[in-house]
């Protein structure tokens, strides 16, 4: 993909000076940027030479009523007009700006793939406790053991000066989405022909605040993941739950599963990497567009480039979209998601020398002002581009904070894809669920199953 290196000048340097898995502690000066050319996440809050990114401004404001029930989030960029449309058939003209994976989708679905380009709108914001505690990790948090552990930092984006690929990595896996949250979300697998059946789960997570010292018991486990399913009826009941570790080399991720009709609780020991997902159109590491250890790759730092991306997809979520609106052979509805130009981090995963993983490569596009990645392209090990995932984001701004009210993982051998995490005939995301790490046990998914 011909990008355009984007780095500012001083930050540039920085990174230059770092080894790939140095301390990413920087001084009381670099981090004083964060207040002044860098946003509190360490985007750039200037826009581009051409006017297209304008630059950051606060993002959303807080407001208590975003929402409307009939609606979801009220969009506040309704009124916005579609700038242009990337079809197969123009495609070459924005090719510097997509991913090889996006460029792939348009050749594969000609008549009916396409992308509907919106002026690009910075909204990302978030509280000013969050902004301090990203500030606090900036001068504090550093990667330990090779990289598979962090040390010294707070359960928000630990690097928001980032000197490396891999700080990039854990600043998607870190970065903030609540601290207790309860999700009724839907999904599909939908066959060739476009049928499908929908799977209805309901996920509660919390995240870990005190995971300054990973060493203790409860510091080592970054987030508590509870899934109960609910349709289709066949799985209805089936609960699962996961530890997830800040360092899953030195301790592997913990899962437990409650099976409806055993009425009994297992350990399930092979609940990440490539384990497959979604009814084998995914692994379980793109759960989140990327999760879990990163251990089994290299990871490069290609650079910051402008790229077409899915952003502020609040007409996709709407509350008035029914699943069967969305959810279409080959692909999603193309006339529901909202691209724009936004600068994003390109970061490469290379699979190891003598490990397995179905992927060989992985290239990543995270978002600069969140670090929510946006767009991920995957090869198989012959090299051929194998799947292309892209999550469509909003700002939750009652909170405020991004999230994905979609994440699509698209095959582009099989003409298949999955879609998940859809809210639109679900309540609404709580964010205000008090929980502790004792309802997460094996004891309490016990008690909680339903036969």
């Amino acid at each position: 993909m011909r990008g355009t290196n984007l780095f500012p000048a001083g930050l540039l340097c920085f990174a230059m000076l770092l080894s790939p898995l140095a301390q990413a502690q920087v001084d009381a000066l670099q981090a004083a940027r964060l207040d002044q050319d860098l946003t509190p996440l360490g985007a750039e809050r200037a826009g581009n030479a051409e006017g297209t990114i304008p630059a950051w401004e606060g993002g959303l404001r807080r407001q208590a009523d975003a929402q409307d029930l009939a609606r979801g989030y009220k969009d506040p960029f309704a009124a916005d007009q579609i700038l242009f449309t990337i079809t197969a058939a123009n495609a070459e003209q924005y090719r510097d700006r997509l991913s090889p994976g996006q460029l792939a989708l348009l050749k594969r679905y000609p008549d009916s793939w396409k992308m509907q380009v919106y002026p690009t709108r910075r909204s990302a914001s978030y509280s000013e406790q969050v902004y301090a505690a990203i500030k606090a990790n900036a001068l504090n948090a550093h990667l330990v053991e090779d990289g598979y552990g962090i040390a010294d930092t707070k359960n928000v984006v630990p690097f928001p000066i980032p000197g490396s690929a891999l700080e990039l990595v854990w600043n998607h896996l870190m970065r903030y989405r609540g601290v207790g949250v309860t999700r009724y979300s839907a999904g599909a697998s939908p066959l060739a022909n476009g049928s499908y059946q929908l799977s209805k789960m309901m996920d509660t997570a919390l995240f870990n605040q005190d995971v300054s010292d990973y060493s203790k018991d409860n510091g080592n486990i970054l987030v508590y993941y509870r899934q109960s399913a609910l349709a289709p009826a066949r799985g209805a009941g089936q609960e699962t739950l996961v530890h997830e570790p800040v360092n899953q080399v030195k301790i592997p991720r913990l899962a437990w599963i409650y099976n409806a009709g055993q009425r009994r609780v297992r350990r399930a020991p092979n609940f990440a990497y490539d384990d497959p997902a979604s009814n084998g159109m995914a692994t379980n590491d793109n759960g989140d567009m990327f999760s879990g250890a990163p251990d089994r790759y290299d990871w490069q730092l290609v650079g910051k480039q402008e790229m077409y991306v899915p952003y502020n997809n609040y007409r996709f979520a709407s509350k008035t979209n029914k699943y069967s609106d969305i959810i279409m052979p080959g692909h999603i509805n193309s006339d529901l998601p909202r691209y724009e130009l936004h600068r994003v981090w390109h970061v490469r995963g290379v699979l190891k020398a003598g490990i397995r993983h179905v992927y060989k490569q992985r290239d990543l596009y995270l978002d600069e002002d969140s670090y929510q990645i946006l767009v991920s392209d995957h090869r198989d090990n012959r090299d051929v581009l194998w799947r292309v995932g892209e999550a469509y984001t909003i700002n939750f701004y009652d909170q405020p904070l991004v999230w994905t009210v979609g994440n699509s993982l698209y095959d582009l051998t099989s003409g298949r894809y999955t879609i998940s995490i859809l809210t639109n005939e679900e309540v609404p995301y709580d964010f205000n669920v008090p929980l502790t790490p004792a309802d997460f046990t094996p004891a309490k998914l016990r008690q909680g199953g339903v036969r």
